[in-house]
């Protein structure tokens, strides 16, 4: 099982993540905010344990974040903000649980145990959120995010982006988008594809130095960070 802590007290994280290692996990440790949601993007993890009070993006924003696209993984916040407050923040942030510092490592590993054994199968969890570098689409739920932020997309924009997606970087033409996303419900010899990307490259593209959405000239279209 891999666990992902986010944790800015070096000695801390290094203890934490030894304990871990010595219980049959493996523990990678981030220190910011910022990057945990880069390496969340990159790597697969089954538990999340996150400090709040962290540099860049703190733990309760980061936790947010996973659940606009990941309903399933457990996270257990760890802070040493005990409140009554701080614990409803966290929870209406939909965290899993709230154990405040300091606190017994087996304390800790009780309660990652009891949240994995109900954890569901992550295959099946993650079977409806496609990711291409830091674009994030939720098929089950109909919602885009590119670099963390929500696109909002019409419902042939979201089809389209879909397929793209779907293809894993291949290059589709337009006469099988046209196939897939409307059905031949109008003749291929007009734009409305083209028309289509475009509208996707100014939701998608046009904020962001890297160019997912890509012309392949007399062949179609693809979708990739490259």
């Amino acid at each position: 099982m891999n666990i992902l802590l986010l944790e800015d007290d070096l000695i801390l994280s290094a203890e934490l993540c030894k304990f871990l290692e010595s219980n049959n996990f493996t523990c990678d440790k981030i220190y910011d905010g910022e990057t945990f949601l880069r390496q969340i993007k990159n790597s697969s993890y089954d538990l999340y344990l996150l400090d709040i009070n962290v540099p860049k993006i703190n733990g309760l924003d980061v936790c947010q974040t996973i659940r606009s696209f990941d309903k399933n993984t457990p996270i257990i916040i760890i802070s040493a903000y005990g409140d009554l407050s701080d614990k409803k923040d966290a929870f209406t942030r939909l965290a899993d649980d709230y154990l405040v510092k300091p606190f017994q490592f087996e304390e800790l590993l009780l309660r990652v145990n009891s949240l994995l054994r109900r954890k569901v199968p992550s295959d099946t969890a993650d079977q409806d959120i496609l990711r291409i570098d830091d674009l994030i689409v939720n098929k089950t739920e109909q919602k885009v995010y590119r670099g963390g932020n929500e696109i909002s997309l019409t419902l042939k924009e979201f089809q389209l982006l879909v397929y793209l997606a779907e293809a894993q970087g291949r290059t589709v033409s337009k006469q099988q988008i046209t196939e897939h996303v409307w059905e031949h419900n109008f003749n291929t010899n007009t734009n409305t594809v083209e028309v289509y990307i475009n509208f996707l490259r100014k939701k998608i593209d046009k904020d962001f130095k890297v160019k997912l959405i890509h012309t392949r000239s007399g062949f179609g279209y693809y979708l990739s960070p490259l």
